[in-house]
């Protein structure tokens, strides 16, 4: 009796506890969450089917492009700010400079603290009253050092602390890549008589493209999603400026105690994760994973 060797097994049999895995924990709550889109629930009892009466709410919904319009610029001030300085830091992270590893620990310690903490120390940082940045708003063209009380600068430093917390992971992708870049592409390069700045533009940052392409995938869908940043900064404050399509959802399923059109925002939230997904993917040619190293 022979028995079946591990290479001559079908590929779904590999592939079947990750499968079962993502439809436990992806497929089957999605499916949950459209359903409980056409119902009407407090979150106790029995959900009463309503039809599409959620979603045409939605059209009432006086909230919601306020919300949609902050999610965007919180999605695009995130992608702005984050790329460079994460591609920058990564790539010089990569390098051999003196004191190199000791300050790329301490770049990374933002990596080993949760969103809750963070947000909470930002908190009492920005505090107008007895943070610092009563001492240091004068110095950045606000002397009150009212950041998160103000409509105009809020949203602003949300995307800041974002950054702080998020910069670390992305740097990490970018100092993994670029250290697999052969070197004997720089060495021609230097022969060249190429420069640093030269030698960035030529040869790091194209082959870098795909991992800058995975980069702004999950920075975008990440910014997307973002919510306890919001809440415990500015709950959404002043006056609805930083109120968020995540934070909303929370507060209609929550707060007002109506999952079924909390549920309608959360299919909202996964649809334009899905879209930004494939738009990035499909418009960058990153499906089709062609290598950067052929030939070498």
């Amino acid at each position: 009796m022979t028995t079946v060797s591990q290479r001559e097994r079908p590929g779904f049999v590999w592939a079947a506890p990750a499968a079962v895995f993502f439809a436990l924990f992806g497929i089957v709550p999605i499916a949950v969450v459209v359903y409980l889109s056409f119902t009407k629930w407090n979150g106790l009892g029995t959900p009463q089917w309503t039809g599409a009466d959620n979603w045409s709410a939605l059209l009432k919904d006086h909230d919601f492009p306020p919300a949609v319009r902050t999610t965007f610029f919180l999605t695009v001030g995130s992608w702005l700010v984050q790329t460079p300085l994460a591609l920058l830091i990564g790539v010089w992270s990569a390098g051999q400079q003196r004191f190199r590893a000791v300050l790329s620990t301490v770049f990374f310690l933002p990596l080993l603290l949760s969103t809750a903490a963070i947000a909470l120390v930002f908190v009492s940082l920005l505090d107008p009253n007895f943070g610092l940045a009563a001492l240091w708003g004068k110095y950045l063209a606000t002397p009150d050092g009212n950041f998160l009380g103000d409509s105009t600068r809020a949203l602003p430093t949300i995307v800041f602390v974002v950054a702080w917390q998020f910069v670390p992971f992305h740097t990490l992708l970018y100092q993994a890549a670029t250290r697999q870049i052969p070197a004997m592409l720089y060495e021609a390069a230097e022969l060249d008589g190429a420069g640093r700045v030269r030698q960035f533009f030529s040869i790091t940052l194209p082959q870098l493209r795909n991992t800058v392409v995975a980069s702004s995938v999950m920075m975008l869908v990440g910014s997307v999603t973002v919510f306890e940043s919001v809440l415990l900064l500015t709950n959404g404050g002043p006056g609805g400026a930083t109120k968020v399509l995540p934070l909303h959802m929370y507060q209609e399923g929550f707060i007002a105690f109506d999952m079924g059109y909390a549920s309608v925002l959360a299919v909202l939230l996964v649809i334009v994760g899905t879209v930004l997904s494939v738009v990035v993917v499909r418009s960058t040619g990153y499906h089709r994973m062609t290598s950067d190293r052929e030939g070498l």
